[in-house]
């Protein structure tokens, strides 16, 4: 009897090993640390000599200029950019074909046109609407023709500029792309698959993706592409159409496939040491460059901001030094019994 009770616990020793392995998370390195009194870091951007570049997000003191920190592939701090005219409320950013940087102006409703190595700035393009009409601009892609599309969290809408930037015209408004959910931002990072049949965006307060179909630059329907990622805001799409989301409210990377089955998540919180963040604390955005994927901890506490508490303000309260992060790009393969 001894025998086989131990047999048995040895089996189900090993099929709980087994299942554990199926969400390997790895190790979650920190790549860089901002410098002391940087803004949280929100948006991320590589360029194509493996730079790194993370905005600023401050939407309580977000007087301007804001700010945009340059890290070499070592993780070295080589530059602060302050592009004139913008506020210290940035968001999304990314790489033009021509090899300008653009930068969401949150706090302006903006997009500026930014010198990747000086900071000069020009206004990109603007929405319609203001402050008081809750528009709120958050992350951007780009077509393979260059074209920019932009998420507005407030007002449920994509707005879409030609390359050179100008008037934003309206390219999709949804009811799927608003949120009365927390945290209280509705379309958010977003990118088209590999053959642009579709753009994938983000809804944070909803915690879900969404689909809109794409024809040849044309918006289609919106549907639910997968639901239950906690707070899911910077999106990418791989090489294979995988999806990979920030979950802000979980402290992970959730991986789907393109049919919206999870196939790994990876990361995880580790607390708090020396004022920093161990492992991911409110991952906002990621980027892949080489072998690596980069997140920014955006570590905010939500409550001076909202009135709510979550389950990382707390947390939040606790950092001193911001910090950006990184994971392997490949992904780890489940083993599943």
């Amino acid at each position: 009897m001894t025998k086989l009770y131990s047999s048995a616990l040895f089996a189900a020793f090993i099929l709980l090993s087994s299942s554990a392995r199926a969400w390997d998370r790895g190790d979650v390195e920190r790549f860089a640390t901002l410098p002391q009194g940087a803004p949280h870091p929100e948006g991320i951007a590589a360029d194509r000599h493996g730079n790194i570049y993370a905005s600023g997000f401050d939407p309580i003191n977000s007087a301007g200029p804001g700010s945009v920190f340059v890290f070499n592939e070592h993780g070295r701090l080589v530059r602060t950019l302050h592009p004139a005219g913008t506020s210290n409320a940035l968001l999304g950013m990314g790489f033009t074909a021509g090899g300008d940087l653009l930068v969401i102006d949150f706090g302006q409703g903006k997009v500026f046109r930014v010198n990747p190595e000086t900071g000069a700035s020009a206004l990109f393009t603007s929405v319609p609407g203001n402050a008081s009409t809750g528009f709120g601009l958050n992350a951007l892609t780009f077509d393979h023709s260059g074209n920019v599309y932009i998420s507005d969290s407030f007002q449920g809408v994509i707005w879409k500029t030609a390359p050179t930037g100008g008037a934003a015209s309206e390219w999709k408004r949804d009811a799927l792309l608003t949120t009365a959910g927390f945290p209280p931002f509705g379309a958010n990072g977003l990118q088209f698959n590999s053959d642009e049949s579709a753009l994938f965006v983000a809804n944070t307060g909803n915690d879900t993706v969404v689909r809109i179909a794409n024809a040849g630059g044309t918006a289609g329907a919106a549907s639910v592409f997968t639901n239950s990622i906690n707070g899911a805001d910077g999106l990418m799409i791989d090489e294979d159409d995988n999806v990979w989301v920030c979950a802000n409210q979980a402290d992970e990377i959730v991986v789907t496939d393109k049919t919206g089955k999870a196939i790994a998540k990876l990361g995880d919180f580790d607390g708090v040491r020396h004022g920093s963040p161990v492992g991911f604390l409110f991952p906002a955005s990621l980027v892949r460059s080489g072998n690596w994927v980069y997140v920014t901890n955006l570590s905010l506490d939500l409550r001076p901001i909202t009135g709510q508490q979550s389950v990382d303000s707390q947390w939040a309260a606790e950092v001193t030094r911001n910090t950006l992060s990184r994971v392997p790009a490949r992904l780890p393969r489940p083993q599943f019994d």
